[in-house]
């Protein structure tokens, strides 16, 4: 997985200011650690906003879960990342990719594992069926809930 650049960053940073500056915010410094850690691991990583807090809290980085919660929120509001919900009511979130945008994700029920996919005839599909109904396609994604192999073994710990 390569790392962001600093010049990288710096231009996300900057939209991100941006943005935020247009809708009345500001740039915090736990807005900046959210996405940053989301820069640094890259795009086709999904965590739960508990991930996020735990990873920053394992850095040093101080920010509470209310507060990554609604930074998740507006990065996606804002399009910085992508929101994928799961079977368990749960939430995931990636980083917004320009190079993979119509992607899909294997979800596992149990575990919540989540495996990305790209698929032309999905996308097709969803292409076909927007323009026979008159839609505009924005984009086209595709969760499959499935078991990931882990949770398809069957379990020893309830062998009586």
């Amino acid at each position: 997985m390569a790392l962001p650049t600093s010049s990288s960053l710096a231009r996300i940073h900057g939209q991100l200011e941006v943005g935020l500056h247009q809708g009345g915010r500001r740039l915090t410094p736990q807005r900046r650690r959210v996405l940053d850690l989301f820069e640094s691991i890259g795009s086709g990583i999904h965590l739960s906003a508990e991930e996020v807090h735990q990873q920053l809290l394992e850095a040093n980085s101080k920010v509470s879960l209310a507060t990554i919660y609604r930074t998740l929120r507006l990065l996606v509001e804002m399009g910085f990342l992508h929101e994928l919900e799961i079977s368990d009511g749960g939430h995931r979130f990636e980083l917004a990719s320009h190079d993979h945008p119509d992607h899909h994700h294997l979800v596992c029920v149990r575990c919540g594992r989540t495996e990305e996919f790209e698929s032309k005839p999905v996308l097709e599909a969803g292409r076909s069926a927007a323009e026979r109904i008159g839609f505009q396609l924005i984009e086209s994604t595709l969760n499959v809930r499935a078991l990931c192999p882990s949770c398809q073994r069957p379990s020893t710990t309830n062998v009586h």
